[in-house]
């Protein structure tokens, strides 16, 4: 039994755990909110884009810091997150963005078009918090 607990101990800060072992874990503040200040929904824009994130009633932590009440911004742009997907950590790629150095504002590059941007907060290990704390959808057009 002892064996199982100190293997689990030295897994889990070097992140040896499965997905499913963290996922959901880490719970939601209640009332926090997060959400875009700019660009408003319908804006039209230029590109480069600069988004600014807002948040209520949690704080932000950088990425691999674990501490109550707080996680790091994710922008998804033009994808959504639904279902599973919520209970396992946020991919990186073109349409999910990590902010896990604590960033409340990310200057982007979008061709023209129009195009949807939502936050979704992610804890130290990048899965989003039960419930989710997840911005409403802006859609926006890139001239």
């Amino acid at each position: 039994m002892y064996r199982i607990l100190g293997a689990i101990a030295v897994a889990l800060p070097l992140g040896l755990l499965p997905a499913a072992a963290l996922a959901g874990e880490t719970p939601a503040p209640e009332g926090a909110k997060v959400y875009i200040i700019q660009p408003k929904d319908g804006a039209t824009v230029k590109s480069p884009v600069t988004v600014l994130f807002g948040l209520e009633g949690m704080g932000v932590a950088p990425a691999g810091v674990a501490k109550d009440k707080t996680g790091h911004h994710h922008l998804l742009i033009d994808t959504e997150m639904t279902g599973e997907a919520l209970n396992e950590p946020i991919p990186s790629d073109d349409h999910h963005r990590h902010f896990g150095g604590g960033q409340t504002e990310a200057t982007i590059d979008l061709p023209p078009g129009k195009h949807t941007l939502q936050l979704i907060m992610g804890d130290a290990n990048h899965i989003p918090h039960t419930p989710p704390v997840m911005s409403d959808k802006v859609t926006i057009t890139v001239e």
